[in-house]
């Protein structure tokens, strides 16, 4: 980066993705990874999606599934709209997305991750499973978890709005880059705010967060009388919150020492932090897949589903439908294949006592007739 931070602002920031960054493997090398990112992220979110909404319409949903599939949205959107305005900044090393995505970029990612924080806070309070009500049958949702999303949706979009005020195009020389610069004389409240900001929409949320699933998994282990599910979904909770603290710490901390007016972090620094921010919306899939007992067996019942329609050999009538365990559909699968081999003879053999069983032979012509006679003795 060739350009200093001017004279009359209190601190000066690249928007949208470090600019104007000097060798070609940089320029070569970060489009290549945030792609990568954004590709394989996607895809695991949409599955985690597609799984989770399958669970509402089987009547198998919860209010801690209905926030991991806000979470897995909100993923998705971060992938989606965000990774690829960085990939172009990181690859023309100058602005070209025009001043409404240069004022709005910045803003939406942070909405997104302050949401996710939130989100994963309110999961502490929300129920694993529902009880179904013997006179209305099939459990419903409780309304209260929908305004809750609905109202973490609001403050998170409510709490970025001061970094839209000092985001602007500014000219250099034959192009245009897209920074963030706030004068002098909005240094004392931004600064104030720049402190509540953090500890608001990240730290506390996360401390909470971790704290309340190390005790609740101790409680889970060592006295609930049948902890095995319990701790399970515990774990998990707390393996997501564990991990989006340690990947969004990067993030938070260069973007409070900058806006804070310290010297600027290394560029190195900021690219990993910009990075990690991706991964960990391409992470969260992974633990739910491998460690979330429901995703899990929704994603083998999928794959069955999907291997079972693409055979050419299979008619459609011998596909099962995938409901209950995906592994006790695996299973039943297994076993009617082998029945099925277990009914199959030998074509000759089959004609023979066919022939046998249906034909009429006199008893002039009978070729056994000794048979005959020992059955009439």
């Amino acid at each position: 980066m060739d350009i200093n931070r001017p004279a009359n602002v209190s601190f000066f920031d690249f928007v949208g993705g470090v600019q104007l960054l000097q060798g070609e493997e940089t320029r070569t090398a970060m489009p290549v990874v945030l792609i990568g990112i954004c590709v394989s992220g996607a895809v695991g979110n949409l599955l985690v999606l597609l799984i989770l909404i399958r669970d509402f319409r089987n009547k198998r949903g919860s209010e801690v599934k209905v926030l991991l599939s806000s979470l897995a949205s909100l993923d998705l959107a971060i992938l989606l709209l965000c990774a690829p305005v960085r990939a172009i900044t990181y690859y023309k090393q100058t602005w070209t997305l025009g001043s409404f995505v240069c004022s709005t970029t910045d803003w939406f990612q942070h909405s997104c991750v302050v949401a996710k924080t939130l989100l994963l806070a309110v999961t502490t309070r929300a129920k694993h499973t529902l009880v179904p009500s013997p006179n209305t049958g099939p459990p419903n949702i409780p309304t209260w978890i929908h305004g809750a999303v609905a109202f973490i949706c609001f403050v998170s979009m409510m709490f970025p709005i001061p970094q839209m005020l000092f985001v602007s195009l500014v000219p250099h020389a034959r192009d245009t880059i897209c920074v963030s610069k706030m004068p002098a004389c909005a240094a004392d409240f931004m600064s104030l705010f720049y402190k509540i900001y953090p500890t608001a929409c990240y730290v506390v949320p996360v401390i909470f967060t971790i704290a309340y699933y190390t005790k609740a998994l101790h409680t889970a282990v060592n006295h609930a009388p049948s902890p095995q599910h319990q701790s399970k979904v515990t774990l998990v909770l707390l393996c997501l919150s564990g991990a989006l603290g340690l990947m969004l710490l990067p993030e938070w901390g260069t973007f409070t020492w900058i806006r804070l007016g310290y010297n600027k972090p290394p560029v190195g620094l900021i690219i990993f932090a910009q990075v990690m921010v991706y991964a960990c919306s391409s992470f969260s899939p992974v633990i739910l897949m491998t460690m979330y007992d429901d995703v899990r067996q929704g994603l083998i019942q999928i794959w069955f589903i999907a291997s079972c329609r693409g055979s050419k050999q299979l008619p459609s009538n011998k596909c099962q439908k995938t409901e209950g365990n995906g592994a006790e559909v695996g299973a039943n699968s297994v076993e009617n294949a082998i029945a099925q081999e277990g009914e199959k003879t030998i074509p000759d053999v089959e004609h023979f006592w066919t022939g046998r069983r249906n034909t009429h032979v006199e008893v002039e012509q009978d070729p056994v007739p000794w048979e005959r006679e020992e059955k009439m003795l």
